[in-house]
């Protein structure tokens, strides 16, 4: 399948004559709790040649490609993923820090990973996850929900508890996560995992009742610490100034 997204991300590059910057693997595939039934939701920023970013009028900043052999693709042109990154935003950075990486210009990846790290604003990223957990935690031991939903509830809610504790970026993949939970959770969530790895992905497999009260005391616990994130603001000149120098 990497051949195939290989030669998908040449063909946009040629089609849009445009430089892919990075291109990764998001979702559960990246999160490391895909199903069998996965799709691979591909996901890039990319550079125009410099003569393109003078132009007087706004130009489309975004591709998106659908195949036949479930590839989910999603590009951003890099003055608008910088300027998302500006605000921590929490789906950019976790394309950035994705484990799973296709390809990418190695310097450009660790100077923006240095730039998202350095201006990171847990506050941002704190609300975008608990408000998402929020939704998810409806779910939970009703009929709704399924495997998949499960483990968006407990990533969701413990990024968000990451972000307080640690006051920086949460990890994308989903086990290094587990240091801010008791150990006596890793085993059973491992199993979970290699259920899910092993169902598709409407799945409704029963699920610990001890990791529902997880989930459910962990959001009770994001809502009494949230006026005590930290928050930090970033640095527009840096951002700027790194967005010029990759044009150039």
């Amino acid at each position: 399948m990497k051949t195939k997204i290989l030669e998908k991300l040449s063909e946009i590059e040629r089609e849009r004559n445009i430089e892919i910057l990075f291109a990764v693997e998001s979702g559960s595939r990246a999160w490391g709790f895909e199903s069998p039934d996965s799709d691979y939701d591909i996901r890039f920023v990319y550079k125009h040649n410099t003569d393109w970013y003078l132009n007087l009028w706004e130009q489309k900043d975004t591709i998106e490609f659908m195949t036949d052999d479930d590839l989910d693709g999603s590009g951003w042109d890099l003055r608008k993923a910088l300027k998302l990154l500006a605000k921590s935003n929490a789906s950019f950075l976790g394309w950035l820090f994705s484990p799973v990486i296709y390809r990418a210009d190695e310097s450009f990846l660790n100077d923006v990973k240095s730039l998202a790290t350095n201006n990171f604003n847990p506050v941002s990223g704190f609300y975008h996850y608990s408000s998402m957990s929020k939704g998810f935690e409806e779910t939970l031991d009703t009929e709704k929900m399924t495997l998949k939903s499960f483990f968006y509830a407990i990533r969701t809610a413990l990024c968000a508890n990451w972000i307080y504790k640690k006051e920086s970026i949460p990890p994308v993949l989903f086990k290094e996560l587990y240091p801010i939970i008791d150990m006596k959770y890793h085993s059973i969530l491992d199993d979970l995992i290699d259920l899910k790895s092993r169902e598709i992905e409407k799945s409704q497999e029963p699920v610990d009742p001890t990791l529902i009260t997880l989930v459910r005391e962990t959001v009770a616990e994001n809502n009494r610490i949230k006026n005590d994130v930290m928050h930090k603001k970033s640095n527009p000149e840096e951002f700027n100034s790194f967005f010029l120098n990759t044009i150039s």
